[in-house]
């Protein structure tokens, strides 16, 4: 079983006041297909249930060559031409993006057999997923990644719930400059199907927790 993904990007847009909606409609018909066929994977797209003017999505790449070639395809493409002002329209803010790999060689998503509905689905999602992510003022040293994944596992089994994911920051220069990252951030992140903290691990500045409720057609849905 593959797991996804070597490179993942966890983005997240201040979007204006009450156009949240309008582009996920727009995104779920013209930027999830188009994006998949250059070699990205849409893993999925959130509405953030604490700010109704987030939109919240994961997008992931082999690696970072890839990562360039596919970027500069679509921002470059016909199709981000003909949509990027409506969709750009209803941001105030889409610099808030995290740079992430895998925490070890085995936490990726695991997608394999999930189909997304098709173009035009619009039945509600009922789970939900949880982004913990915490914040350290340092690098992680593998070991400090070791005790994280340790201690997310063992708050998980003891919470009878289901860790999906565990990253941490790709320390990568971003090869894509015209799509800013969050390229100063030390960070550990869990996505499960409840909040998951790290609690033995002493070095945290702080933890952000993202309640994410699944669009119609996003791949994860908790």
């Amino acid at each position: 079983m593959r797991r996804c993904c070597p490179i993942l990007e966890l983005r997240q847009y201040t979007l204006h006041s009450g156009r949240r909606e309008t582009l996920i409609e727009l995104f779920e018909r013209e930027f999830v297909e188009s994006q998949e066929i250059l070699g990205m994977r849409i893993v999925g797209q959130f509405r953030d249930a604490h700010d109704e003017n987030r939109f919240v999505w994961l997008r992931g790449f082999a690696d970072m060559a890839s990562r360039f070639a596919a970027l500069h395809a679509f921002y470059s493409g016909p199709v981000w031409k003909r949509h990027s002002e409506a969709a750009n329209a209803t941001m105030v803010d889409s610099d808030n993006v995290l740079l992430l790999r895998p925490a070890h060689e085995s936490s990726g998503f695991l997608l394999d057999g999930v189909d997304r509905p098709p173009i035009g689905e619009t039945a509600v999602t009922a789970g939900t997923v949880y982004a913990t992510i915490h914040h350290f003022k340092t690098p992680l040293a593998a070991e400090s990644i070791e005790r994280c994944v340790r201690s997310t596992a063992r708050a998980a089994k003891y919470a009878g719930v289901t860790l999906l994911a565990s990253f941490v920051t790709d320390p990568s220069p971003n090869n894509y400059p015209a799509l800013p990252i969050r390229d100063r951030e030390h960070v550990f992140v869990s996505f499960s199907t409840v909040a998951l903290e790290a609690r033995d691990i002493d070095a945290v500045r702080k933890i952000e927790v993202l309640k994410l409720e699944p669009t119609s057609r996003s791949l994860l849905r908790g």
